[in-house]
């Protein structure tokens, strides 16, 4: 039998995972595979989900219909005072990653900033080096996140990966957004918080 909290998961890690293929959307959910490939065939069958050569997108009935979902999945947590403490915090360290992401995409050159063109290896290293920093930081956070949404585990998991990989020398770890790189997990899980608590991402 199909639960409709398994349907909505499916939903909103789509919605999440833009364009992402089966095994990525399922890590999301971190739902049993027969759970989740039972979600997504109703969402494909009922056209609130599309496959596009194998990457899946909401349709526009899913966006409507997950979006008018998350008050009922979330109501508690929207009203949960230690919760949206750890949110705030997140708010907070965003801002920091924001600025460290800016100094890895661009390099002040003869008093002008023009586009990292990563030549630069010791530049590189330094803002690696922050950008490591930052995650130390901010590690007991997305542990608190976690203690309410258990799944948050992925973004962890796939958070420290890039890191590492970024440390190892792989520096498109940091923000190719063609890859689930450091920036684009920090980026979805943001998305993904700022639908659990019912925002709107800030300009």
């Amino acid at each position: 039998m199909i639960q409709a909290s398994d349907i909505h998961m499916v939903l909103h890690a789509v919605a999440v995972k833009k364009g992402a293929e089966n095994g990525i959307i399922r890590a999301l959910t971190r739902l049993p595979e027969k759970s989740f490939s039972l979600a997504l065939e109703h969402a494909l069958l009922t056209e609130k989900v599309s496959d596009v050569e194998g990457r899946y997108f909401l349709t526009a009935a899913g966006h409507m219909i997950v979006g008018a979902e998350y008050s009922r999945y979330y109501g508690e947590l929207r009203a949960d005072a230690e919760f949206l403490d750890e949110y705030e915090k997140f708010e907070v360290i965003n801002v920091d990653l924001k600025s460290v992401i800016t100094s890895w995409q661009m390099i002040e050159v003869a008093g002008a900033l023009v586009a990292n063109d990563h030549t630069d290896k010791s530049y590189d290293s330094k803002i690696i080096d922050r950008l490591g920093e930052l995650h130390d930081r901010f590690e007991s956070i997305l542990d608190g996140i976690i203690k309410f949404v258990p799944r948050f585990v992925f973004y962890q998991e796939k958070l420290l990966a890039a890191l590492e990989s970024a440390e190892d020398g792989e520096i498109q770890w940091v923000s190719d957004a063609k890859i689930e790189s450091y920036h684009t997990i920090w980026f979805e899980m943001h998305e993904d918080l700022l639908r659990i608590v019912g925002r709107e991402r800030p300009e």
